[in-house]
């Protein structure tokens, strides 16, 4: 395991030296000496995603960077992110980004689809998984940076994520002991931020390199365990197909959620999703899909 995330690593170091060249997986391959076909099942099972779209979705993010900070050209920007037109880079900015690049940077407010991921060598097998609930613990303050650490992850589930604004909603969560964790060593594994009064899950972020331990199914079920002021919980996630969606909205539905009514979250397209709670008030049946897909990327 220690070589495949030493291997994934140095593709992701290839990438993020190479963004303005627009690498694609042949490229990658060749120029580490790999098989093409076992990069692209070592990196699409660590990172979740296929190296063209985590390629692309960095490179967005770098000229939204630029779109805000800098006062380049459009065009410009687009040339240094790969892009053979200003029409081609606006019509993939617009794809997920849902707004034009003269607009985004107009309104000055930047926000990333996708930072540079960060793996880690050694990843525990989590033992237990039918308990894995019970040890899901109240998050502290201490736990803030194994926390961020995890959103900079998993940051391509949540547009429009402003990072110091997250900061302070989540010490509020943390000193109302809205906030659940779960932690493998000093690595956040699984997170999640709720309110109980209303059901709603704000936040839940699983680590790439867990999605297949149960991780998701465990916050799942201590939510309809535990949050008893409220019949059903609720989240909210991408539209049915918005390119930005990297898998979550499919994930979601495997964790048995149900669709409900369509929003607009600081200005973004979403749908609220709801999981009823069983007449026990616990539910032992949520994910068996899941299980069998080893799907867990929310």
């Amino acid at each position: 395991m220690a070589g495949n995330i030493r291997n994934v690593t140095a593709a992701i170091d290839y990438i993020e030296s190479h963004l303005h060249e627009k690498p694609d997986l042949d490229t990658i391959a060749e120029a580490l000496h790999y098989s093409k076909y076992y990069l692209h099942r070592m990196f699409t099972g660590t990172v979740g995603l296929t190296i063209q779209t985590y390629a692309q979705r960095r490179r967005l993010t770098e000229a939204a960077k630029l779109l805000v900070f800098s006062d380049k050209p459009i065009l410009e920007i687009a040339l240094t992110a790969g892009y053979e037109s200003q029409q081609s880079f606006t019509d993939s900015f617009r794809a997920m980004y849902k707004k034009a690049p003269n607009q985004y940077r107009e309104e000055e407010a930047f926000y990333p689809l996708q930072l540079r991921c960060v793996l880690h060598e050694k990843v525990a097998d989590l033992e237990r998984e039918a308990c894995l609930w019970q040890e899901i613990a109240y998050a502290t303050e201490a736990d803030i940076p194994a926390w961020m650490e995890l959103v900079h992850l998993v940051i391509d589930g949540f547009p429009h994520l402003d990072e110091g604004q997250y900061l302070e909603q989540l010490r509020e969560y943390i000193r109302n002991r809205r906030a659940w964790i779960l932690k493998d060593g000093d690595i956040a594994v699984g997170v999640m931020a709720f309110h109980e009064m209303t059901g709603s899950i704000d936040f839940l972020g699983v680590h790439p390199q867990y999605r297949k331990k149960g991780i998701a199914k465990a916050f799942c079920e201590k939510a309809l365990h535990e949050l008893v002021c409220s019949e059903a919980i609720t989240v909210t996630t991408f539209r049915e197909g918005d390119k930005a969606d990297t898998g979550h909205r499919k994930t979601i539905k495997s964790l048995g959620f149900a669709e409900a009514e369509l929003l607009v979250e600081f200005g973004y397209p979403t749908q609220r999703f709801i999981l009823q709670k069983p007449q026990n008030g616990f539910c032992n049946h949520v994910l068996r899909k899941e299980e069998t897909e080893g799907m867990e990327h929310v």
